[in-house]
């Protein structure tokens, strides 16, 4: 049974982190926000901005849970950039701690984004902006589906 609360969903790509954002009944996934994805090393002490922005949408709107999506190959297999997603999951959750981080399947999440872009007419550089953002909504409300549908 899906508890109520307020989820995020995050897309994380080589250049930005799109976020999404639920309902407290998790029916809706809509976009919140592009973040920098912050490349920096990190050292002792250092959090990544892009991190730290999620923590902070974290707290600001009570989320309960973070939904990551994970890069699956169609042929169901993870490469290197799943394992890289794992990676970013596993950080973001040590810095989110107690608010619990989980992987979901998003193959196809960007595909499916930009194709509802395209035909809302959002297109080039204007989508390259708010892409993320989509990818992320497709990311969560496909968890949200799938979870619902378990009950």
């Amino acid at each position: 049974m899906l508890t109520r609360g307020v989820r995020l969903g995050v897309d994380v790509g080589a250049v930005r982190v799109g976020v999404a954002i639920c309902d407290p009944e998790g029916i809706l996934a809509t976009p919140l926000a592009t973040v920098a994805r912050d490349r920096r090393p990190t050292g002792e002490g250092v959090v990544p901005g892009d991190l730290v922005a999620i923590a902070e949408f974290v707290a600001d709107r009570d989320v309960v849970e973070i939904v990551v999506g994970l890069p699956v190959a169609l042929s169901g297999q993870e490469g290197p950039a799943a394992v890289s997603i794992r990676a970013y999951a596993e950080q973001l959750a040590r810095y989110v701690d107690p608010v619990p981080v989980a992987l979901a399947d998003e193959r196809m999440s960007t595909v499916v984004a930009t194709r509802r872009l395209s035909e809302r007419g959002v297109r080039g550089r204007r989508q390259r902006v708010v892409v993320d953002q989509a990818a992320a909504v497709e990311i969560l409300q496909g968890w949200l589906d799938a979870r619902r549908r378990r009950t």
